[in-house]
């Protein structure tokens, strides 16, 4: 029998923070939560559970993930966001999985509620995710935005979990838009800092590609009103995102040449 530590990066998540840890208490032995200065009730919930707080600066999803890894007694680690839960199959799957694993990392599918609302489609779903694994066998790739665990040994076979992460992600139009703002930054300048830019071409193109793909091909129209918003929100996102990135990349060449 193997134990479970459950690790989550938390920063004011008052409002997803109890219905996650609820879903983990049956079969987390251990509740690690990874603060970076919220200033509502989160951590308060996090007492409430039990939960080990721990305060660290957010420099990073995966320099965030890496750290809450470490802080683990256990070396199985269940890593989830605040805004996430276990549906009740996964749970049982994972109960199932601590008698004895058969590989090192495991994937579970994840379904998105937006607004109230199930994606099925849109390319969003089943958005499998690396979450339970052995941490001596990999670890998160540290990028800014869009992180994800990366074995050392990337021959080694990935199981695949039944069950679904409930995945709580928009309750409103607005927050997408929000996060569709800080996630095009952080990865503009993620881009411009490796050295890529962004042409005309790809500008123009890029988001007109993602909604035929997303719309259509992936069928976001049988996901209805939401999936067509959400299918325009992705245009927007991505426009949004190469635009910085040409811009970012032009105003650091003219430093440099400043600087020269």
């Amino acid at each position: 029998m193997i134990r479970i530590s459950t690790v989550i990066i938390t920063f004011n998540e008052q409002r997803n923070l109890a219905r996650c840890l609820e879903s983990v208490k049956d079969i987390a032995d251990e509740i690690i939560i990874v603060d970076s200065s919220s200033t509502d009730n989160t951590k308060a919930i996090a007492n409430s559970y039990n939960a080990r707080v721990i305060e660290h600066k957010f420099l990073g999803y995966g320099v965030q993930k890496n750290f809450a890894t470490q802080q683990a007694t256990n070396d199985w680690i269940l890593s989830l966001d605040a805004d996430e839960a276990l549906s009740p199959e996964l749970i049982k799957s994972i109960i199932e999985i601590k008698k004895g694993p058969g590989h090192p990392v495991y994937e579970m599918a994840r379904i998105t509620n937006y607004c109230g609302k199930w994606i099925k489609y849109c390319g969003w779903y089943p958005d499998r995710q690396t979450r339970l694994y052995n941490r001596n066998k990999g670890r998160w790739e540290e990028k800014k935005v869009h992180e994800f665990w990366r074995l050392n040994d990337e021959k080694e076979a990935i199981g695949l979990l039944k069950g679904d992460i409930l995945h709580y992600s928009f309750n409103t139009i607005n927050e997408h838009l929000n996060k569709i703002e800080k996630y095009s930054e952080l990865a503009a300048r993620e881009s411009v800092e490796n050295g890529k830019n962004a042409t005309l071409m790809k500008i123009f193109f890029s988001p007109k590609w993602h909604f035929i793909n997303e719309f259509i091909i992936q069928l976001g129209f049988l996901d209805g009103f939401y999936g067509y918003t959400i299918c325009r929100l992705s245009v927007y996102a991505t426009f949004l995102k190469y635009s910085k990135i040409r811009l970012y990349y032009r105003q650091q060449k003219k430093q440099l040449l400043i600087n020269q």
